[in-house]
């Protein structure tokens, strides 16, 4: 029986199709955080220590004032450890260990769905990783992933006295001159060439997708709704799950939601209804 949010109808022709679908993509946004609680920082309200966040995600922001920006990410970082993968990460975990054919795109730089076990061939991170670090050195090539470390250094704890010195933040182990900055895709920044080669080449590699998934995001800005677009121009049908209607893909040719049309939109919080609408392939989780 369908949960009283999910339309039995939808839920029921939703389930055949993605149980005869083998290629399958999804795409994540902040919608999928949120439901494990952490905060957007976009849009309204979204300010840090009265500081307009998206002016600190940049790089100009971080050549100006890297302390600053530095007690930013830090924080996020602590934020994002101290969040547990919600069932919706646990539930799109579970369907690529029972598809191969499923691909997850994801926006968020919190490693939930790494942390979630993920299969990491399975997932691209277009926007970077809070736990990713690089060397700000033009010289130098050092990079790390999966660093979890919280704080990084002694000068980022929250308890610290007063705001460090620029000596005092991350620095590169390889070169041992540059500053480190966070692996995250910042505003005026390109997305990360190598993912979106072979989110490219996936999609490229068979005349047919079977079904996309698009979940806690509008969409609304590229990549993302050139990838709507993609799977939509080879045939898949589309499922939105997100808190707002208002929020719907605006794609090429629209979506065909509601009573009789070929796509679902699925109203309400992701950690709900994803588990729920996947439930025929994965199980409970």
């Amino acid at each position: 029986m369908a949960p009283p949010s999910i339309p039995a109808a939808d839920l029921a022709s939703f389930t055949t199709v993605l149980q005869s679908s083998t290629r399958i993509l999804a795409l994540l946004g902040a919608g999928v955080s949120a439901a494990s609680g952490l905060p957007t920082f976009r849009g309204a309200g979204g300010l840090w220590r009265n500081h307009d966040a998206t002016m600190l995600a940049t790089p100009e922001a971080f050549e100006a004032d890297p302390v600053l920006v530095w007690q930013f990410y830090s924080y996020r970082r602590d934020m994002a450890l101290k969040a547990q993968p919600n069932r919706a990460h646990l539930a799109l975990a579970e369907l690529a260990r029972k598809k191969e054919g499923f691909v997850t795109l994801t926006q968020n730089v919190d490693d939930l769905s790494r942390r979630a076990g993920h299969p990491p061939s399975q997932l691209h991170l277009l926007h970077g990783s809070l736990f990713a670090l690089k060397c700000t050195s033009f010289y130098c090539t050092h990079s790390e992933s999966e660093n979890y470390s919280d704080p990084l250094v002694p000068a980022l704890a929250a308890s610290f006295p007063g705001p460090p010195t620029v000596e005092e933040l991350p620095h590169c182990p390889t070169c041992t001159t540059g500053l480190l900055r966070p692996g995250v895709v910042w505003f005026g920044e390109p997305l990360p060439e190598q993912t979106l080669t072979a989110v490219d080449d996936w999609i490229a590699s068979a005349p047919k997708i079977d079904l996309m998934l698009v979940i806690g995001t509008g969409a609304r800005v590229y990549p993302a709704a050139a990838y709507v677009d993609a799977a939509k121009a080879k045939g898949a049908r589309v499922a939105v799950v997100n808190m707002d209607r208002a929020d719907e893909p605006k794609c090429s040719g629209g979506l065909q939601t509601g009573k009789g049309g070929r796509d679902w939109f699925f109203e309400g919080d992701a950690g709900v209804i994803v588990p729920e609408i996947l439930k025929s392939v994965i199980g409970k989780v």
